[in-house]
């Protein structure tokens, strides 16, 4: 009889490429790694690794069993949803994994509306980025993320998670209040920051993909000379006068923006999802979790009088396809 949890490392081997990245995600050494899967083999009866320089690569026999051990615990996330919906109580715990501007803007308000409604539910978040949140998703290492995707922009397929579309929101040119430019950075259309210098993400990332191509096709090459992920600090680099940059209508949920903030060409969205594997996306818990982001979207998206967290230009919640 194979092993289960030696299959899976087998299959964490095929998702993370190397030994020492299987023994990083599982808190495990990699001799111990290498140890469970020489007794795999044994098992098995057949060779599932094959060194090729420093790196081990997989055999046609193991990619046989990785296909299989995908279908197995499916099948388990299946039966363990099954259990847990059988039940009145929802419990556990549900890691989930998002990226910046939502955990300051709608996290805080989907937690409050769980400890209310579900006391007995354990949510983790952890702040990823996009990219990264889906991948580490569909390797079973979070149980949700919550993600953003920008115009015309394509990412990686996973073919065992979901998508369930939360919100569209708006992208806007900020530029320095004019109290703040002293008549160094004044501009008020995308043309006129061809000789401004620019804060953005980094290289990689979707939104400085996006906004570099958007910057180009209007005929100039952005003078990038900040590079961070966080949002915030992109915010003080334009208040200050430093930068120019883009930024999503969700950063100022809550306050009046302490920028000047323009419409830009094509009036651009990006899109709010969350994803989960398909297999685990009816556990009561993931369930509840959804459906508290739904709330929390629906409130900073159409603020209510007694709502203090009111935005200035509220962003579009969407059905779920």
């Amino acid at each position: 009889m194979l092993d289960v949890r030696r299959l899976r490392l087998l299959r964490e081997l095929k998702i993370r490429g190397t030994l020492a990245g299987v023994a990083e995600a599982l808190a495990y050494s990699p001799s111990a790694v290498s140890q469970q899967l020489a007794l795999l083999e044994k098992e098995a009866g057949v060779v599932l690794l094959k060194k090729v320089g420093r790196r081990v690569q997989l055999t046609p026999q193991a990619e046989i069993l990785v296909e299989h051990t995908t279908y197995l615990l499916e099948r388990l996330e299946l039966a363990e949803a099954d259990l847990r919906a059988s039940t009145t109580t929802v419990s556990g715990t549900v890691r989930v994994a998002v990226f910046q501007s939502a955990a300051l803007a709608v996290i805080p308000r989907a937690l409050t509306f769980l400890a209310e409604d579900y006391p007995a539910l354990r949510v983790e978040v952890t702040e990823r980025e996009p990219e990264r949140g889906l991948f580490e998703v569909a390797a079973r290492d979070f149980d949700l993320v919550l993600a953003e995707q920008y115009p015309g922009h394509t990412r990686a397929h996973w073919p065992d998670l979901d998508r369930v579309n939360l919100a569209t929101d708006a992208l806007r040119l900020a530029v320095p209040p004019e109290d703040a430019s002293s008549g160094r950075v004044r501009a008020a259309t995308l043309e006129e920051t061809a000789v401004l210098p620019w804060v953005m993400e980094p290289v990689g990332t979707a939104s400085r993909q996006w906004a570099t191509q958007l910057c180009r096709s209007v005929g100039f090459e952005p003078d990038v000379r900040f590079e961070t992920a966080d949002l915030i600090a992109h915010i003080r680099l334009i208040e200050s006068g430093n930068a120019v940059g883009i930024l999503p209508d969700l950063v100022w949920a809550g306050r009046m923006p302490a920028v000047q903030l323009h419409d830009l060409p094509g009036t651009p969205h990006r899109t709010l999802f969350s994803a989960a594997r398909r297999s685990s996306a009816q556990r009561p818990g993931v369930v509840a979790v959804r459906g508290a982001l739904d709330r929390a979207v629906s409130k900073v998206a159409k603020p209510t009088e007694s709502d203090p967290l009111e935005p200035p230009r509220p962003f579009e919640p969407l059905a779920p396809v």
